[in-house]
């Protein structure tokens, strides 16, 4: 992600990765002349296409569309016909002064300058939400890498706050001092390669603070969507939360949850079922004290329901346990 030449501008704010955030309502884009490109979507770097709008990282509905290969018609007209699961917060519309702003800051937008009508922005949880409605394979593969993009990047700034305010103070010092800004060029350089080397790495354990929910149910999502047989849950405590989650699988996935007999529950299931591939449901003979997932052949000890993942702290641990030795126990 670093960048080896860095270009010294003038009231520069706080820097996005991939992506220059000014003041303007859409921050500035890279110039990506090969991303309209559909037949090399899948090695497009998806961190270049994300922008900020309204103070957030977003992707534009047609960006979506190429790299789904899909018409961006037929993308918003299946999040239409779901619209109850894309909360504003999740998807919204730009308004006409963001979107000519994306058109002026962003060269592959601008066909959108005669467009009558303005784009949609998807959140990380709006890519989230939109893989359990786009179910086809090739939809499903792209939502994980565009959440691992989303996922990347957070991880990305937070690992390297620190670096990025002392970059900002040595470009202040670099307007004011030509000569000194030549002879410093080498050092930040070489402090830019050694950035991705100390950003965090994805690990069998992961332990959630209080108040991390978002991260704590994409950490679990990621589980969902790697599955290739089959997804077992074993919580005392479900909701329709939990009926979302599941439907992030792949086609061919089957999944199976272990709970309590909860009436509320049951009505939900049997509505879900109705409409969305089946998700089987076995009654727990007695309480089970912990929480179990199980993905294909590995098992994974949950701290909490899977509804309250990230309220409190919790962890998520890979066990050396096999699935049959857990299932054998309920």
């Amino acid at each position: 992600m670093a960048k080896k030449n860095i270009k010294k501008k003038e009231n520069q704010e706080e820097p996005i990765t991939k992506c220059d955030q000014s003041n303007e309502l859409v921050a500035k884009c890279d110039r990506l002349d090969d991303v309209v490109e559909i037949s090399s979507a899948e090695d497009i770097d998806i961190t270049k296409l994300i922008v900020v709008v309204r103070d957030q990282q977003v992707l534009i509905d047609r960006d979506i569309a190429m790299l789904y290969k899909v018409e961006t018609k037929v993308l918003n007209q299946k999040v239409k016909r779901n619209v109850a699961r894309f909360p504003e917060r999740f998807r919204f519309q730009l308004t006409k002064q963001e979107m000519k702003e994306l058109v002026t800051n962003c060269d592959r937008f601008k066909s959108l300058k005669h467009s009558s009508s303005a784009p949609y922005a998807f959140t990380e949880q709006g890519i989230s939400m939109l893989s359990a409605v786009v179910t086809s394979q090739k939809a499903v593969d792209t939502s994980i890498r565009i959440m691992d993009a989303f996922v990347g990047m957070r991880r990305y700034l937070s690992a390297n706050a620190h670096i990025f305010q002392r970059l900002d103070r040595v470009e202040r010092q670099q307007l004011e001092n030509k000569q000194w800004m030549e002879q410093t060029d080498d050092k930040i350089n070489l402090l830019m390669n050694k950035m991705d080397d100390n950003s965090p790495k994805l690990l069998p354990e992961q332990i959630f603070g209080t108040g991390c929910v978002w991260d704590a149910w994409a950490f679990v999502s990621d589980l969902v969507r790697s599955a290739k047989q089959r997804i077992v849950l074993i919580d005392n405590f479900v909701d329709d939360r939990v009926l979302s989650l599941l439907d992030k699988r792949a086609e061919d996935v089957l999944a199976t949850i272990h709970s309590r007999y909860y009436e509320s529950f049951q009505v939900d299931l049997k509505k879900h079922n109705e409409q969305y591939r089946e998700i089987n449901f076995v009654q727990l003979p007695h309480k089970s004290h912990d929480r179990f997932l199980i993905i294909d052949d590995d098992v994974y000890l949950l701290g909490a329901s899977v509804k309250d993942m990230g309220v409190g702290v919790c962890a998520i641990t890979k066990m050396e346990a096999s699935p049959e030795a857990v299932l054998q126990l309920l």
